[in-house]
């Protein structure tokens, strides 16, 4: 498996994301929603970076689980109920994704909604992963 993350001069510089990534590999695993949910589904944690870490985790655990790690990730959607304050922490939250996902970034985009399943979810990470 291989990817390759294509960041094009005439493009703004990515921080922290891949304009493009390509993929090669055999096997492609979606991965659900993931919020900041423990193992008794409760929401756990009251602020954004606290939330990410949890919810982060939860989704590198799932791919884990399915034979992958953070370098396989291709694709990976933020979803946001305040994407206002997720920019005012956007170091932050960098430091938390390389700290469990180093720094081979995927194609990212953040969403922002109204609000998640769980009313107090801050946010929630989904992607998908190719694999050998």
């Amino acid at each position: 498996m291989s990817l390759g993350r294509v960041n094009p001069g005439a493009l703004s510089p990515a921080t922290g994301f891949s304009h493009a990534v390509v993929a090669t590999g055999s096997r492609v695993v979606f991965l659900a929603g993931q919020t900041a949910l423990d193992a008794d589904g409760k929401v756990v944690g009251t602020t954004l970076p606290e939330q990410f870490r949890t919810a982060l985790t939860n989704l590198l655990a799932a791919l884990a689980a399915a034979g992958g790690s953070p370098g396989d990730l291709a694709r990976v959607t933020v979803y946001a109920t305040d994407v206002e304050d997720y920019r005012e922490q956007a170091r932050e939250l960098g430091s938390i994704w390389r700290e469990l996902a180093g720094r081979d970034y995927p194609a990212m985009a953040v969403i922002g909604v109204v609000r998640l399943w769980d009313s107090e979810a801050l946010v929630e990470l989904d992607g998908f992963a190719v694999l050998d």
